[in-house]
């Protein structure tokens, strides 16, 4: 089956964060509008709540260079719907201090706060980022100490609420829910190369692609050893083994896969991707199993977060500078190499509250 590039990913990962962001919606309560009323060098304002240009430009700068340190400074000029990788990024940041902002709103609201311990862990961040930075750093960011503390303070605000509302969830994931199988399998394509990605076949070739899966199918069944066929160039499949849980793979694949039993071999199984025969490696597997319900339970807990999220976004006033947004870059150099703002953070945060709530960007 097809797979994604890493670039892809990353790309479909920041379009997901921003998702996330009420102002992006296209509802007109919520939507960031224009207006000419900010105060120097503010970006953005969401009620009371103000974004200024050093703020973008630490997690700008930051999460920039971890991406350069991964996959080169290139990626950044990939063209993108018109414009660039980089410039898709930017937005991403954008909806991702949004939603810190807004996090933030709630928590005022509901007279929420750090605690003592907590305080003194943003103290602490502060100065040891700061002191990592060297003139050049932070000049470009136009960042001071108290700067960082502030924005490792709002961060901190939203990770903890984020935890404060969803460590009351409790989900109940059943041992079949967090299942995850092991299959392998034999492929015939029912689609081709085209001049824009691919192309299913005709009505004939559909035809011919299924001749040929029934004849392996016959063959197996005649004795012949699923493995070897799969491992054969019979196989168009440039991955045979694959492992996945519920909600995973195209439904028939997946409804193929979950009711076969150890050694056994499905029918012919037809999906978007062609004409396919699985054959079960694992049924059940307990560690495996308890990683996929610890997935599942994290992604349950952010649906409910989102529920209390989206509803608390309706009818928020959001502005948005956008002359002094479409100024806002990060022209690289040599001396500017900091990547540890997330990592300080988590120094020490993490042990404490556990994986954050994703206000991280890179």
């Amino acid at each position: 089956m097809r797979k994604l590039c890493k670039l892809t990913i990353i790309y479909m990962l920041m379009i997901s964060a921003a998702v996330l962001l009420g102002g992006c919606k296209k509802d007109k309560k919520t939507e960031i509008v224009l207006t000419t009323d900010f105060e120097e060098g503010e970006v953005f304002r969401i009620e009371k709540m103000s974004c200024y240009v050093p703020e973008v430009m630490v997690y700008l700068v930051n999460s920039e260079n971890r991406y350069d340190d991964i996959f080169g400074p290139q990626i950044w000029q990939i063209p993108i719907e018109g414009t660039t990788l980089e410039d898709k990024y930017k937005d991403t940041i954008l909806a991702r201090l949004a939603q810190i902002k807004v996090m933030n709103l709630m928590a005022q609201d509901q007279d929420f706060t750090l605690d003592e311990d907590d305080e003194l862990r943003v103290r602490s961040a502060a100065r040891d980022y700061y002191a990592s930075l060297n003139d050049a750093e932070k000049q470009l960011m136009g960042v001071d100490e108290e700067t960082i503390y502030n924005v490792y303070h709002e961060f901190a605000t939203a990770d903890r609420l984020y935890h404060e509302i969803t460590d009351k969830v409790d989900p109940q994931i059943s041992d079949d829910e967090a299942r995850i199988v092991t299959v392998r399998d034999i492929l015939i394509k029912t689609y081709k190369p085209s001049a824009t990605g691919t192309v299913s076949y005709n009505e004939a070739e559909r035809a011919e692609a299924y001749e040929r899966i029934c004849a392996i199918k016959e063959k197996i069944d005649e004795g012949a050893d699923f493995d070897v066929i799969a491992e054969s160039t019979e196989n168009e499949d440039s991955q045979i083994l694959y492992s996945f849980g519920r909600g995973m793979m195209p439904a028939a694949y997946e409804e193929a896969a979950f009711n076969l039993t150890v050694g056994e071999i499905s029918d012919i199984v037809e999906t978007e991707y062609g004409y396919h025969i699985l054959k079960c490696v694992t049924a059940y597997d307990p560690e495996e199993a308890d990683k996929n319900r610890e997935a599942i339970i994290k992604v349950r807990k952010q649906e409910a977060f989102n529920n209390i999220y989206d509803g608390y976004i309706q009818g928020l006033n959001s502005n948005l500078n956008a002359d002094l947004w479409d100024t806002v870059a990060y022209t690289k150099t040599n001396a500017i190499t900091t990547t540890s703002f997330f990592d300080v953070y988590d120094t020490y945060f993490v042990p404490v509250t556990g994986a954050s709530y994703g206000t991280k960007v890179y």
